[in-house]
């Protein structure tokens, strides 16, 4: 195994910005060995679906996975796969997202979009695509590293139930519908819950179910923190949106502005939007408290998410 590859438990001494770049790199090596093949039939579909997997992105779910895999000592070949499948339905998630009918942009990751680079037949084809492979990877491998099945049925039913409409396409449905409408705050908490905040909690939660089993207050305490980075990862992308440049994020800047969508930012103003998000950077890291040196990795996580600049 490759010196780097962070293995739960273990390489409490590196820094963070090392175990980071370990774990996205062992995250881009899982996903390029479970994609097809770009030469296999029908290669131009495989050929897409790897081009919008691969070479980019922060990988803040696999980290998740990854972090919350330290409470619970799980193996690191269970936390790729179950890292693996959570990126493919965020890229799924993207890719559909930028289509025209959705919010219809050019880039993503610095690059152009799936449907630009290819087209929009191929761009659905690759969602879709993307979607069974996550699931195929859950009930193909995960098994292999653990005698479960029954935590392997509840890893899927988890991805599943983060993924469709009472999950992230829950969340999108009501984005489309609230263009030009003003929304309260619970309501905007409500739709981020669903569309960021349900997948962002299912990378979280899969990380520890790939370990030992955690107490019933430890499980209730990862379930807090995970809702509340959801919430926090959103707050701090909507403050990016109307503070950063699209150089610097990889993807149109200040596209929520314009296509009048109601954000965080729209409807807090930005300086109660920022102490919105220290408020919730605090009760994530308070939920983590029960956890003392193993919650270090997810600690740190939240510090990253919290004063990122992309």
């Amino acid at each position: 195994m490759n010196s780097l590859a962070p293995s739960c438990g273990a390489n409490r001494a590196n820094t963070f910005a090392d175990w980071m770049i370990a774990v996205q790199t062992q995250t881009e090596n899982a996903l390029a060995r479970s994609l097809p093949a770009g030469e296999a039939i029908p290669n131009r579909l495989h050929q897409a679906m790897r081009y919008a997997t691969l070479n980019g992105g922060k990988r803040v779910r696999p980290l998740l996975v990854f972090a919350a895999g330290d409470l619970t000592d799980a193996q690191p070949e269970q936390l790729e796969i179950a890292a693996s499948a959570v990126e493919m339905i965020h890229v799924y998630s993207l890719v559909h997202d930028d289509l025209p009918c959705m919010d219809n942009d050019v880039l993503r990751r610095g690059r152009p979009t799936c449907h630009i680079e290819f087209d929009e037949p191929t761009a659905l084809l690759v969602g879709d695509s993307l979607q069974s492979l996550a699931f195929e990877l859950l009930a193909r491998d995960i098994c292999k590293e653990s005698a479960s099945a029954a935590r392997q049925l509840d890893m899927i039913q988890l991805l599943a139930h983060a993924s469709g409409s009472r999950g992230m396409a829950g969340g999108q449905a009501i984005d489309l519908d609230s263009v030009g409408k003003s929304l309260n705050q619970p309501e905007l908490e409500l739709m981020h819950a669903l569309k960021t905040g349900a997948l962002i909690r299912a990378a979280v939660l899969l990380g520890a179910l790939c370990g030992s089993p955690l107490s019933s207050e430890a499980r209730d305490a990862l379930d807090r923190f995970a809702k509340r980075i959801g919430l926090l990862f959103q707050v701090v992308d909507d403050i990016l949106d109307c503070t950063a440049s699209t150089a610097t994020l990889g993807k149109t800047a200040g596209k929520d502005a314009a296509a009048d969508k109601p954000t965080y930012v729209s409807l807090l103003g930005i300086e109660r939007a920022r102490e919105l998000a220290d408020d919730l950077r605090t009760q994530a890291l308070e939920a983590l408290d029960v956890f003392g040196e193993r919650g270090q990795r997810l600690i740190e996580l939240t510090d990253f998410i919290t004063h990122r600049k992309f």
